[in-house]
């Protein structure tokens, strides 16, 4: 059997484009495997920014109440097996093999169950080319399939109608925001990205919206569907307190919260949503108000606004890589006390709009390192320098690597400064392994679940 290593380098080889939205190929690779929807209540959740928190605080609410929980996220930082987990834990390594050796054999037509198996009988059957993400979503399916849970979380990879976690019919579907990312792929316009990510919604199921400001199309397509809507201001709301907040929605009214445990302010709307859709899940799933207390204060999500005090420069770690993204790091960083100077050390993929980013950010940063991507998405330093200097004032340096920026900013650092490392989870998770390298950042530690080998 192949290595988890391997299967990774394999995927990427099997279709001709890294991204290729569409439901067809997915359906036919279950169909083979035998596949059905989950009986247990779903979440699934979509949105431009946002998305990772509202299915962390969803997962750690409903694990404080009990409930055994299988949350989908995408990307990883640092280790592939970041993205499927159960109970908290990172699938095994094996599990993940398990489960790919299985699509495998569905997608290439050996081994196939159900339909394809009877189709094989009598003559060959046509392979199934599957992206990158196909690969992982699927793997995310059998193993929470396997694992006998209560609840499943999915975080929607890019738009919703044709991502390939929009295979799941979702027990309640959320979308938290709308911004302009991935035009190429979803449209040119707030109002047709909003139309993509509608594609969540079903015909008789709450559709959670959990933001102020939002597009028409949004709601008007949960309304052609038939979705319930569930609206942030409308149908469901949160007030601030001094040191606490309250929920309202139209069967809880809960008081006295703790603040999310994600910082800046964006983290009570989004705390906010989370609730609002297990709300939907009462009375079949048991959800009492301290439990939700608990999950929030006991959410983790690394590098949205982590903040890491260190006896040298604190570091903060976010993935803010579109305009609106950068708005709320903005936001946050003006919220956040300093003494000393803000520096940057960012990388961008070449498919992204840096130069919104550098407009959101104008003013933040004293002095910025560029650090150079890989890959074919991937940008120099030199060329991200390049494309933000219109709109930045600070000094801006270009440098070969992620780890030469984050050496470079903190020799220039004092002990009074911050260093804000921010832009692509390609930038964030190769910072994160130079920052562990100088006993800047505990060393990671990794739980694994075992997924009992399935009898399909």
């Amino acid at each position: 059997m192949r290595t988890l290593e391997e299967w990774l380098v394999h995927q990427e080889r099997v279709h001709p484009q890294s991204i290729d939205l569409g439901l067809e190929r997915l359906a036919r690779v279950l169909e083979r495997l035998g596949w059905v929807q989950p009986s247990v209540p779903v979440i699934t959740v979509a949105g431009t920014n946002g998305k990772g928190s509202v299915a962390a605080y969803a997962t750690s609410m409903l694990a404080a109440a009990g409930y055994r929980v299988g949350s989908f996220t995408s990307p990883h930082l640092r280790d592939y097996r970041e993205r499927i987990r159960v109970h908290d834990a990172y699938v095994s390594a094996d599990a993940l093999c398990r489960a790919f050796e299985r699509i495998e054999n569905a997608r290439s037509g050996s081994h196939a169950g159900g339909a394809a198996g009877a189709a094989g009988a009598a003559g060959a059957v046509e392979p199934i080319s599957l992206t990158f993400f196909e690969y992982n979503a699927l793997a995310a399916l059998l193993v929470f399939s396997d694992a006998a849970l209560d609840a499943w979380v999915l975080e929607v990879g890019m738009g919703g109608r044709l991502d390939a976690v929009n295979v799941v019919d979702p027990t309640v579907a959320v979308v938290v925001s709308i911004g302009l990312d991935h035009q190429e792929y979803l449209g040119s316009t707030l109002e047709a990205i909003a139309r993509e990510k509608a594609g969540i919604f079903r015909r008789g199921t709450p559709a959670v919206l959990g933001s102020y400001q939002r597009p028409a199309a949004l709601e008007n397509s949960a309304r052609a569907v038939g979705a319930v809507l569930k609206r942030l201001g409308c149908e469901y709301d949160f007030i601030r307190g001094k040191d606490r907040w309250r929920y309202r929605g139209p069967r809880w009214n809960i008081v006295d919260l703790p603040p999310p445990a994600l910082l800046g302010e964006i983290q009570f709307a989004n705390a906010a949503a989370a609730i609002a859709a297990l709300e939907e899940l009462a009375p079949r799933l048991e959800l009492p108000s301290e439990a939700l207390a608990r999950g929030l204060s006991s959410t983790r999500l690394v590098a949205r606004f982590q903040v890491i005090e260190s006896a040298g420069p604190t570091v903060i770690l976010d993935v803010a890589h579109n305009p609106d993204a950068a708005s709320v790091l903005a936001s946050n960083l003006r919220a956040l006390p300093r003494t000393g100077r803000t520096l940057a050390v960012c990388g961008i993929l070449a498919d992204k709009d840096a130069a919104g980013v550098a407009k959101r950010l104008a003013g933040c940063f004293d002095e910025w390192w560029l650090a150079s991507i890989e890959g074919a998405r991937g940008t120099r330093g030199a060329e991200l320098a390049a494309r933000i200097a219109p709109y930045v004032q600070a000094p801006l340096h270009a440098a070969r690597d992620v780890a030469e920026a984050c050496a470079a900013a903190w020799r220039a650092a004092t002990p009074a400064d911050r260093v804000v490392i921010f832009g692509s989870f390609h930038t964030v998770g190769p910072a994160m392994d130079w920052l562990e390298a100088q006993g800047l950042l505990p060393p990671q530690s990794l739980r694994e679940y075992t997924v009992p080998p399935s009898s399909s």
